[in-house]
This record gives structure tokens, sequence and C-alpha cells, in this order.
């Protein structure tokens, strides 16, 4: 499986994403990025630690730079599709406040943007029902969501595959579980290319070095289990959520992942914002106990947060505005769209 870290085929895409890595502040006019989120509620700090800032970096450097809401995932493993225009205005504020420039940036979603979607039609046919069902992150999703597999979500990274090169997208930030998909849009591109004519890239995943912020309790930070801070939560209801957060008997601190997850979740928290290391901050604190400790990342948290609020709230008084940049993200994308599927009918001699 690409995502075991010891097998050849997940060294192979390693050596090439540290390639990748070394040319993008030298040449970023050679590559495209495209990344997403699904908008099945509000963004929190492990979204931002885990991909949010690394793009904003990556726009900065100039890399042309395409992010996806992609609503019509939310469905893939749920039956309603209720808050969903919340969330999306929601997550375009968090992306803007966090540093997403939409002069650099483009910033759309799936249900706006017909052509890229038509595109599962041509791609659907470049794969076979075996290689759908063995995608590990599939089988994962599904067993994590208890739902019944659908057949949207089995085609999933088909779906993703339209995303990445409808754009001609050369590059996709992942984490290592990640590869499959990646692996799976390179095939179809390559098939493509092979039965029609070139006409996309075969994209690279880019592991990224982010540090996967804990949850409150330990766990993977996330929605579902009630533990992750949200970008747009208050200082009061940081502190309170901080406050209530699980940690042990033993008084004295010190940074244990396996033995004392609530304790480290919080020192990885803290060194996070503070840019400090989290064997550092639980020397300082040594004696003091959890409620010292919890007070230190309530400051940390609330000051790292301050200008992320701060424009936040600047963009919740001007929802216009919000909407029209989300607008002209989806004209921008629609564009680039019907541009690849005319290059797409051209190829398989589908214009009449």
């Amino acid at each position: 499986m690409a995502s075991d870290l010891t097998s050849d085929t997940f060294l192979a895409s390693k050596k090439i994403s540290d390639e990748i890595n070394a040319d993008l502040p030298l040449h970023p006019e050679k590559y495209t990025m495209l990344s997403g989120d699904r908008p099945t509620g509000r963004l929190h700090m492990g979204h931002y630690f885990g991909t949010i800032k690394e793009r904003v970096a990556h726009q900065n450097l100039g890399i042309a730079t395409r992010i996806i809401i992609a609503d019509y995932q939310v469905i893939t493993d749920r039956d309603t599709t209720d808050n969903i225009a919340d969330n999306v205005h929601n997550m375009v504020i968090d992306y803007l406040a966090c540093g997403v420039d939409p002069e650099k940036t483009i910033i759309f979603t799936h249900s706006a943007v017909p052509a890229l979607n038509q595109l599962m039609l041509p791609f659907l046919s470049l794969v076979t029902e075996a290689e759908l069902m063995r995608n590990p992150t599939v089988k994962a999703e599904q067993e994590a969501s208890g739902h019944a597999l659908t057949g949207l979500l089995l085609s999933y990274p088909v779906h993703q595959a339209c995303d990445i090169l409808f754009c001609k997208g050369n590059i996709v930030p992942v984490g290592k579980d990640q590869l499959p998909h990646i692996e799976q849009t390179r095939q179809i591109a390559r098939r493509f290319n092979e039965r029609y004519g070139r006409v996309f890239p075969e994209p690279h995943g880019l592991l990224t070095d982010a540090v996967e912020i804990p949850g409150l309790d330990g766990r993977k930070m996330s929605k579902s289990y009630g533990n992750a801070i949200a970008l747009s939560a208050t200082e009061e209801e940081t502190a309170k959520l901080i406050k209530k957060s699980q940690t042990d008997s033993e008084r004295f601190i010190t940074f244990d992942k396996e033995n004392r997850p609530g304790v480290s979740a919080l020192l990885t928290t803290a060194a996070l914002t503070t840019g400090r290391t989290e064997e550092d901050i639980a020397a300082e604190i040594g004696n003091e106990g959890a409620g010292a400790l919890k007070r230190y990342v309530t400051e940390s948290v609330n000051g790292y947060l301050a200008p992320i609020r701060e424009r936040r709230r600047e963009l919740e008084g001007s929802p216009e505005l919000v909407r029209e940049i989300l607008h002209e993200g989806n004209r921008r994308a629609n564009e680039i769209a019907n541009a690849t599927l005319d290059e797409v009918r051209e190829a398989m001699g589908m214009v009449y």
C-alpha cells in the first residue's frame, strides 16, 4: 500500500515530493496546486496547522493555487445537506481570515462548476470496479462513517481526479494515507492521454511536513469527536474547551504522548502556537499541575488566533463581500473547466 512508510511506492513518492518541495521556491511558475475541504462544519486548528497555513505559504510563493469547497462530497456519507450554505460561507471567511488571497487563489465550490463534474463520465470509463474497491481510503471512510457504500463514495477517487485535472493541477498537498488517491488520478490522466491524446499532466502528491495537531483529548482533532478548537470560536469558548479537556491525576507535567495523551495534546497545542518545544513548556510548568498548563495553553491559543479572529469579525460584517469573492472564484473556475472540457471533447472526437 502506498501509505506504508517502508514500501518502495511510498519511498519513491517521498523522493519526488522532496524534490518538488526543494524546487517550489525556485520555480513556482511551474506548478498548479489543488487542495480543498468538505463543508461539514466549522474549520478548526487542526485544519489550520494541517493544511491552511501551508496553502497560504504556497500561494505567497507565487504558485497557482486553487481551493475547492467540496460540497458535493458532503453527501458521500451523509443523508442531509442541512447547514451546508452556512458552512460554505464560514469556510470562505476562515480561508480569508487565515491569509488566503482571492486575487492569487481561486476559491470555488463543486456544485457551481458543471464542466468539472462532467469529466466524471469519461474518467469513470478509465477505471475498473476492482480498482475502485481496492482504494484503502474509500474503505476507511466507509468504515468510519458507518454509512452504506454509496456510488458517490465508491467513485470519490475519480471525482477527486476531476478536481485535480480540470485545472491541470500537478501538485496536491497530501498526507501519506491519501497517496492512493493521487496514484489513481495519475492512472486516470495516463490512460486518458494514451487513449485519446495528451491533455492532462500526471500530478504528484506533495507530502506535507505539517504537524498533526491533536484534539483536546489526545485523539486526532475532529469536529465529530467534539475535541476541536474552531477558528471561529471566541476567546471565552476556547478557554471553556481547554478548561474541561481531559488530563490525568499526575501533578508533574511531562510530555509523553503514549502514556499521557491529554497532557501531551495540550503541550503540543501550546508548542504550535508559541514556537517552543513541548519539553521546554513542560519543564517550565513542572509541578504547577494541569491547571497551570491549561491557563498557559489558553493564553497561547487566544494570542495566536487574535489576528485571525479580528479579521473574521470584519468579514462577518461584510457578507456581501464574502459572497462576491466566492462568486468570482466560481466564475474563474468555470472558465478553466470549460476550456479543459473543450480540450477533452476535441481529443475524444466529440466536437459536432
